[in-house]
């Protein structure tokens, strides 16, 4: 799935959907922000930035915090690996987007998103203009020319959808 993070949907919903549509011997991959090379591009885009401190930028859940656990997993190897503070930050989670503060014109807001599409577009510039960010906001992780190459490759690996925790919890 073109998800940034396991959950709910890639773990049940998606299977069951395949299931009933006449797919029951498909197997549902994970999704591509699970991907370690995902993560390496990720860390890449930080450094690349030149950004004195960053934002990572994702999804969140309000029913669970396995969607949370891959940027937060990147925030601390991109502070870790880079030297550029790195927070992460929800739209649909806490710490919430609109409820960042401290990041003036060195700042970046890297979306973890597979496109640039409504939450990208439209939720993101939002919720950083409500929290007075003067920082830029860079291309989502997404649309990096490395991606089509990142997924052909987990295509042929073929790992399924962890079943229950994510291997990426902080």
């Amino acid at each position: 799935p073109l998800f940034m993070a396991g959950g709910w949907f890639t773990r049940t919903h998606l299977p069951k959907r395949l299931t009933e549509a006449g797919g029951p011997n498909w197997t549902v991959l994970e999704p591509m922000g699970c991907d370690p090379a995902v993560h390496d591009l990720t860390v890449t885009q930080a450094r690349r930035s030149a950004a004195k401190s960053l934002i990572l930028a994702a999804h969140g859940s309000s029913r669970s915090t396995v969607p949370s656990d891959i940027a937060r997993h990147l925030a601390h190897r991109i502070t870790t690996e880079t030297a550029i503070p790195t927070e992460a930050a929800f739209i649909d989670q806490t710490p919430q987007l609109a409820q960042c503060s401290n990041h003036d014109l060195a700042a970046a807001c890297l979306p973890y998103f597979a496109a640039s599409l409504g939450h990208v577009s439209d939720d993101i510039p939002a919720a950083l203009t409500e929290a007075g960010f003067l920082g830029s906001l860079l291309p989502a992780v997404g649309l990096a020319p490395e991606i089509p190459a990142i997924i052909a490759r987990a295509i042929l690996a073929g790992v399924p959808v962890c079943a229950q925790t994510c291997r990426w919890q902080v």
